[in-house]
This record gives C-alpha cells, structure tokens and sequence, in this order.
C-alpha cells in the first residue's frame, strides 16, 4: 500500500455541529448542537443540507477558502451538491464511506505538498434518519436492531487545512485497499470495517518503519464496541501487533445509558470525536486517524452479494508549544 509524507499541510481551524443524541452523550464541545433532528426543515435531508450549509459559511467567514473536499453517506453526495449549489468555490465530491474524511485529508495534503493551493476546506456530514432510510429500514418501519449494530451519528464537521504551519501537522499517511471477508449482514458494520483497519494500520507502521511506541494513540472511525475488539483480534491473529492504544470514536460518542447498541457509526464519527475530544489535549504528540469505511451497496447487497470495506490513515504531529 502506498504510504505518502507531507511537509506542508497543517490544520487551522475546524467546525462543528452536533445532533440531539450527540449532546446528550460524552462529546460535549462541539460548535453547535441541533434541537430537534427537522433543524427547522421539513424532511430530515433538507435538515442534512442545512447543516452543511452552515459549516461552509461559517468556515468561510474567517478564511480564504481554495478549495472544498468531501463527501457524505447521501447517493451521489446529494445533500452535498445541494448544499453547495450556490457556492462559488472549487469542489471536489469523494465518496469512501464512512472513511471519506480520511480520504478527503489525503487529497486536500497531496494537493498542499503540491503547491496548487493554499487553502482547503475538508468537510463530511450525516444524519441519522436520513442513512438509515437509504441504507436500511427508514426508522417508521420500526425495524428491531441487533445487539452489534452501531447508529449512524447526526453530525457535520468541516476542518481548514493550510500550507501555514500551525501546532497541528499532517505528516503522512497510507491509502489502503478494499478488503472483503464475506460478511452480507448489513447491521454488522464493524465486522466489515475491523479486517480493512488492521490491515492499513500494519501497512502504515511497516512502510514507515514504526511501531506502536511512536505513537500516542490510534483512533479509528466507526467500528463500534463489537469492531474495536475484532479488530484487536486480526492485529494479533494475522499480524503479531498487541495494543492498548487503540481507541474508536464510534464506541465513545454515546454513553451506554443512551442505548446505541454497538455505539455509533458514519462518517463524522472521527472527526466530530477528534476536534471535539481528542486534538488539543496538551499530553499528544503524535497520532494515527483511520477512517474505515463499509462500501455497501443495497442493491448488490439485496443481489446476495458480499459487503467490501476499506481504511485510510492518516498520521498527524502536535506541538502545543507551538502556539
């Protein structure tokens, strides 16, 4: 797998919003929190749309926006487009499931190392409602869930990266590749993801001829309580790697009381827990990012087909005494 070092991308500034859920559970420093899943809308898409919306103007404001980069869980990122329609900036839509912002980091710090811009805003967004009817059951329908199945978070995070250094640098990170178990259950989201992030995380640490005492921690995105501790199991079952620094946003967004099943899931997992938890605790110094994400298509799941995964790395460095 394909392992890239950047010298000139930093993170400046980043942007929040939670859902009701979200507040209620241990995440308690976002921007903004939704009082009601409609945000004042009449469909819960249109509630989705409006949350980007209000990230890129408020992320706008204050910075010289270059490009937009990113992606969401909607077909064809259409709470997305829409959101954007009206925006006269540069965009390009990634879609890597619940791994695209990871996958959206990479492109953006490519792009930087590059030089063809200064300034780019990297964004993802899901809502709850809104997933579960296009990937599932719409939640009128009443479907029970499994004891294993995580709940797509409501949530949209955008973060400015810029060739100006700041305290927080993005200094590597592996691309990885699509993996597939067999797995056709499409409540088992951290079954599918866990084998996808175990392998990018022993690609990243052979390629960069590191181990897990160069780093403080990895968080990953979404795997849930049941992803995290199957992914601990292949690290050591298929690569001899034994941790206790791995942690997934999924699994500590809600508190048990709230009764999430397997904790959370979707693409702003990571980045809602990272930039709201995790980025400016004074004791880090270098961390992994792996996005995971499950590429599941209903129709060729309805067709009995298997649910691919994949994972994205990213390492970033932190120098508080930077600031």
């Amino acid at each position: 797998m394909v392992t890239l070092k950047f010298n000139n991308s930093y993170i400046k500034s980043w942007y929040s919003i939670g859902g009701v859920d979200e507040e209620k559970g241990n995440i308690k420093d976002a921007d903004k929190y939704l009082s009601d899943l409609y945000y004042g809308e009449k469909t819960h898409e249109k509630a989705e749309i409006k949350m980007v919306e209000e990230v890129i103007t408020t992320m706008k404001k204050d910075n010289k926006i270059d490009l937009i980069i990113g992606g969401n869980l909607s077909n064809q990122l259409g709470t997305m487009n829409i959101a954007l329609r009206d925006i006269n900036t540069s965009f390009l839509g990634l879609y890597s499931a619940c791994a695209t912002f990871a996958e959206s980091v990479i492109n953006a710090s490519s792009l930087l190392q590059n030089k063809a811009i200064s300034n780019a805003l990297v964004i993802t967004n899901s809502h709850a409602l809104t997933s579960e009817r296009q990937f599932r059951f719409p939640v009128e329908y009443g479907s029970l869930k499994n004891c294993y199945t995580t709940n797509t978070i409501t949530a949209a995070v955008g973060v400015v990266l810029t060739n100006e250094k700041t305290p927080y640098k993005i200094s590597s990170a592996t691309i990885g590749g699509v993996v597939d178990y067999g797995i056709k259950d499409v409540a088992n989201m951290g079954a599918i993801m866990a084998p996808a992030a175990a392998l990018v995380i022993k690609e990243h640490l052979y390629n960069t001829n590191t181990t897990m005492d160069n780093y403080d921690y990895i968080l990953t995105g979404d795997l849930g309580n049941v992803g995290l501790t199957l992914l601990q199991s292949v690290l050591k079952d298929d690569y001899g790697i034994v941790t206790d620094k791995i942690m997934d946003a999924g699994s500590i967004i809600y508190k048990k009381s709230q009764n999430k099943c397997a904790g959370g899931s979707g693409p702003t997992c990571l980045p809602f827990a990272f930039f709201n938890r995790f980025i400016q605790d004074k004791k880090i110094k270098k961390v992994l990012l792996v996005g995971t994400g499950a590429l599941h298509n209903p129709t060729l799941v309805n067709q009995k087909n298997s649910i691919p995964s994949i994972a994205h790395l990213i390492e970033i460095e932190v120098n508080h005494d930077a600031n």
